[in-house]
């Protein structure tokens, strides 16, 4: 029997997958993620992280074999980590010129040269003792920290990478960044910036995949204080100022309001970090059962598309390009 109503069926469009589709105002798609990459020195390495199953350091002899299944899956770009054999107390390997990032970008780009190849630019990896620079009593001294990071990306830079991404959080770094490069000629080299990268428990499994804990205190000095969000627009505002292109906000998931206040004040690409932790915590729940791990990880993934991030690095990215391919419904 046909009836009247004064309400709205605003469940019409929610009645089969493709009405669903049709009416849905964020989407996933692989090209939308970055995938982080671990490269160590060495030959015959695939060593699987503990905390962070499905992830390994590879030696460049196990690159090839990522990069396949990353261009048949869609996922147009990488970002780059070293983890070299020897370290120092300045982490004088990051900048060399056969360092294993250096090297690594050099055989990403004769064996796939249409992947957009991005290099993490920080010391901590490199140092004798973990921390993102130069040690000056017992902390890390910011100015003496900034030409190692300016001589890093220009390394970088100079080995191919499309993209260099400092993520140490000294002040001034993305302004001497980017002196060097134009110095260098290296105009149209973008930077995307860690702008808003907070102290944060959710990187512990990273540390493990990097081999970069320090050996003492922590980086609550450089890195952001969790309870601060107009912190963290003033951050990204000084790095748009000294030349950055893109922002990138660390970690995601529990940091979507500033997804969403970056997004609303720049206009620039803003990158969502979906870090170690947070990827450990979907698997650890996935293995015991607890949880649909497909669709728990593309929600994930959608809320921080919907919060304003135009691109996600990812862990879980070669997973999500799988399912996405195989029609799995959020």
């Amino acid at each position: 029997m046909a009836t009247t109503t004064s309400f709205q069926r605003t469940r019409r469009l929610r009645q089969s997958p493709a009405l669903r589709a049709f009416a849905r105002e964020t989407s996933l798609s692989a090209s939308d993620f970055i995938y982080p990459l671990f490269v160590i020195e060495g030959e015959g390495i695939r060593n699987e992280i503990s905390s962070m199953p499905g992830q390994f350091q590879l030696s460049l002899d196990n690159l090839d074999a990522e990069l396949d299944e990353m261009i048949a899956l869609g996922i147009p770009a990488v970002l780059l980590f070293g983890i070299p054999t020897e370290k120092d107390e300045i982490g004088s390997g990051a900048w060399a010129e056969d360092g294993i990032v250096q090297r690594a970008v050099r055989h990403i780009r004769e064996r796939a040269p249409q992947m957009l190849i991005i290099t993490d630019v920080c010391a901590c990896e490199y140092t004798s003792h973990g921390h993102c620079g130069i040690i000056v009593d017992g902390s890390v001294d910011n100015d003496q920290t900034l030409p190692l990071l300016a001589k890093t990306a220009l390394s970088h830079a100079r080995a191919g990478a499309d993209i260099v991404a400092p993520s140490d959080m000294m002040d001034g770094r993305v302004s001497i960044i980017r002196h060097a490069l134009d110095d260098a000629g290296f105009v149209n080299t973008p930077i995307m910036s860690y702008a808003a990268k907070y102290a944060s428990a959710y990187y512990g499994p990273f540390r493990e995949a990097a081999e970069s804990t320090p050996t003492f205190g922590d980086r609550r000095t450089h890195q952001m204080d969790s309870g601060n969000i107009r912190e963290a627009m003033r951050e990204i505002e000084i790095d748009m100022q000294e030349g950055a292109d893109a922002i990138i906000v660390k970690p995601a998931l529990s940091y979507l309001d500033v997804v969403r206040a970056a997004r609303e004040r720049v206009d620039v690409p803003v990158v969502a970090y979906n870090v170690s932790g947070e990827y450990a915590m979907v698997k650890a729940a996935a293995r015991l059962g607890w949880i649909d791990e497909p669709r728990l990880t593309l929600e994930t993934m959608l809320s921080m598309k919907r919060a304003g991030a135009d691109r996600i690095i990812s862990y879980h990215a070669k997973d999500v390009a799988r399912w996405l391919a195989e029609g799995v419904e959020v």
